[in-house]
């Protein structure tokens, strides 16, 4: 079992990938999500015997706390990642973090470590100094790889050097696991120095899936402006952002009119439940809060279907690495 906790947890986008990694995931009814799985006893405690379990999360937007304990039937443990001691978690051997990426993002000034948002990076850093957990999961913008010239990769690279994690990594495109929305981020993928190395990259391309049939599931909604149709070969959506509610970040689609052949475009906001299809979560997981939370969350959510993706890929490259 790899007992992972999930830092700037958002809406638990790590959370939920990975635990659909082991194979073990069900939805019943509206939102109830349970992880279910084979238990053994081990110390009067029950485990299960393989895949993935979240022992804690951290998370300070109030909206996607009131998310996460919908979904996961309690709020994560801690707000404030600050005001975390790093012997407060419970045992683990996987972090998981999607690091604030406002800085990072070629949507921004790109400011990275000069901008004080950059340096919630350093909170990984202060815990796993000090736990050393076997594995680090991280997720950022592409814009990550070129801010100064690559020097903010390359010093991000060197501090988890210092604290004793080898790293690899990939930029890997939503769009080849199974949702219909062009999302590259990069994900850096650790191991503590002196354990098995596992292999995870590169995957994506050869992972790749069709897309139709994500797609016509995706825009299946009734609308006004536009039914749910799309022009094959320009189906994948633009990246989803957080602040998809102003004018500029309106989600453009070309559409295909039911009973005329000839193609325009007509341009609407997607739907919440669209947005939530287009990250892999299930429909009516931020229900329960404005839209305008909605978007924002989503926009801000990783991509659940590129989680699993690793985390089933995590597993298999452990136990290949074990003598």
């Amino acid at each position: 079992m790899i007992r992972f906790v999930d830092w700037f947890a958002g809406i638990g986008g790590f959370r939920l990938g990975l635990e659909k990694a082991n194979n073990t995931y069900e939805q019943i009814g509206d939102n109830d999500a349970t992880l279910r799985g084979t238990s053994v006893e081990t110390g009067g405690k029950s485990q299960l015997s393989t895949g993935y379990q979240c022992v804690e999360a951290c998370e300070i937007d109030k909206w996607c706390r009131r998310i996460y304990a919908r979904n996961f039937g309690h709020e994560p443990a801690w707000a404030d990642s600050r005001a975390v001691e790093p012997s407060q978690p419970p045992d683990f051997d996987l972090f998981c973090a999607g690091f604030p990426c406002q800085t990072f993002s070629i949507a921004g000034k790109r400011r990275g470590f000069r901008d004080i948002r950059g340096t919630l990076f350093f909170e990984i850093v202060r815990i796993c100094g000090e736990r050393r957990p076997k594995y680090l999961l991280l997720e950022n913008v592409k814009g990550l790889l070129s801010v100064d010239n690559g020097f903010t990769f390359e010093a991000i690279l060197a501090v988890l050097s210092d604290i004793g994690y080898d790293c690899q990594w990939e930029v890997l495109n939503s769009k080849n696991f199974g949702v219909p929305q062009n999302r590259e981020r990069v994900f850096i993928v650790g191991h503590f120095r002196g354990i098995p190395r596992p292999k995870i990259f590169p995957i994506g391309e050869d992972e790749a899936k069709d897309n139709d049939a994500a797609i016509q599931i995706t825009y299946a909604i009734d609308s006004n402006y536009w039914k749910g149709c799309y022009t094959p070969g320009k189906s994948n959506t633009r990246t989803m952002i957080a602040n998809a509610v102003d004018a500029d970040g309106y989600l453009r689609q070309m559409g295909v009119h039911h009973d005329k052949p000839i193609c325009h475009y007509r341009i609407r906001r997607l739907t919440p439940l669209e947005c939530e299809r287009l990250q892999g979560f299930p429909d009516g997981w931020t229900e329960g809060v404005s839209d305008t939370q909605r978007y924002k969350m989503l926009g801000n959510a990783v991509t659940v279907n590129v989680i699993e993706a690793i985390g089933q890929r995590l597993i298999e490259a452990i136990a290949d690495a074990v003598p």
